[in-house]
């Protein structure tokens, strides 16, 4: 496959690929090196997406009883801090004297007409801590569709081959211990390492999917673990808000970037029995003209929510008119203080309007509070029951 595109936002943006591509090439071009003695400078294989790829194998290093393959990462155009990143994958013979039981260590296991393979992590590969994965907590973090991937690709070989016996693969990517802190993974509970992942084999850049499924893991895990009363922030403003100014520590809160809509959704499905929702007013105040994914690029209407409402209190044309060319929330606020009393009669309306919508959103099965703030003004509004939400969780982190 040459290179593929997509076009967002009116952007041409290329398509890359996963590590579990990655690894799954590597251990492909290692098999046939091991088993047939073929060196494979290049490997082609099908995603699970349907789309055949051709991957340079950047190195090979054939040991004694063993060979080890490495492909690169590459990402595309999406913002990927694994992009770049040598993914390996060792596979070797069991030892004469050791027999299977030196291949035994292995995480995972392939069997079939003969052929048994294990699979596990080495370094920068990391380890499940926590359940609500796809992976059994001990394991390494390499998910279910790349581990098909790996199995089947190695498997063909052997079958090509006639081999028939006990293989060990294990696959390593140096380089991941440094940069798995820039990922979702230490909330997830993996450590040491990033995650081996991929359910389509391809990097779609800019991506909202794999950054919805993580939440979803994130609630998931939580849930499991008796957390039905969840705080919710979008980002890092209201994680340091939760836990430098509210006290309730930092790590405390789920973050579901922009995806506020969503979020409500996945927590209703995931079984959860309350949300406070705790967030910047530059991105929460949006939820008051009913804008659940507040990134810019889908909606913006801050300044027309403030103006709207200022109006409905009586601001003059004037000053509507100032609110409007204002570019930050923390601007428009200013601007309704000039009249004595204005900013609480408008965050008063707007709070109401925004726990109607959030309400409506999370229906019946779920309790959905918020809380709105800013860095220079601190808390400007809150809904009917977040103050027993809060209470509810300053109670916890008192007990921990």
């Amino acid at each position: 496959m040459g290179d593929s595109y997509i076009y967002k936002n009116q952007k041409k943006l290329r398509w890359g690929y996963t590590t579990g591509t990655c690894a799954a090439a590597a251990s492909l071009a290692a098999a046939v090196m091991l088993l047939q003695g073929r060196r494979m400078e290049q490997v082609s294989l099908t995603t699970p997406k349907g789309i055949r790829l051709d991957l340079e194998v950047e190195e090979m290093d054939p040991g004694e009883n063993s060979v080890s393959c490495g492909v690169r990462k590459d990402a595309g155009d999406d913002p990927d801090v694994t992009d770049g990143l040598m993914v390996y994958s060792q596979i070797r013979l069991p030892d004469a004297d050791s027999g299977d039981a030196g291949c035994a260590g292995g995480n995972y296991v392939y069997e079939k007409d003969g052929l048994r393979l294990y699979l596990s992590g080495g370094v920068g590969v990391g380890m499940v801590t926590q359940c609500g994965l796809s992976c059994e907590v001990g394991k390494a973090a390499i998910n279910p569709v790349p581990r098909k991937m790996i199995f089947e690709q190695v498997a063909g070989v052997c079958r090509e081959s006639g081999f028939k016996g006990v293989l060990s693969i294990e696959i390593r990517v140096p380089g991941a211990f440094e940069v798995a802190h820039r990922t979702f993974n230490s909330r997830l509970g993996i450590r040491g390492g990033i995650s081996i992942l991929g359910t389509s084999g391809i990097v779609e850049p800019m991506s909202e999917t794999a950054l919805l499924d993580t939440i979803r893991l994130e609630l998931r895990q939580r849930i499991r673990k008796g957390e039905k009363n969840l705080l919710v922030t979008p980002g890092n403003y209201g994680e340091s808000f939760v836990g430098n100014v509210l006290g309730l520590g930092l790590g405390q809160a789920v973050k579901c970037s922009n995806f506020i809509g969503s979020t409500i959704d996945m927590a209703v499905e995931e079984g959860a029995e309350s949300i406070l929702l705790i967030g910047h007013g530059g991105k929460l105040i949006k939820l008051a003209a009913g804008i659940m994914n507040t990134h810019s690029s889908w909606a913006d209407g801050r300044m027309e929510i403030l103006a709207a409402h200022g109006a409905a209190c009586g601001a003059k044309r004037e000053l509507v008119e100032q609110i409007l060319e204002a570019v930050t929330v923390d601007e428009g606020l200013r601007l309704l203080e000039t009249e004595d009393g204005l900013r609480e009669q408008v965050m008063k309306r707007v709070m109401g309007r925004l726990e109607q919508h959030v309400k409506r959103r999370a229906g019946e099965g779920l309790r959905a509070e918020a809380i709105v703030f800013t860095n220079e003004r601190g808390i400007l509004g809150a809904t009917t029951g977040a103050d027993d939400l809060l209470m509810y969780f300053t109670d916890r982190m008192r007990n921990r």
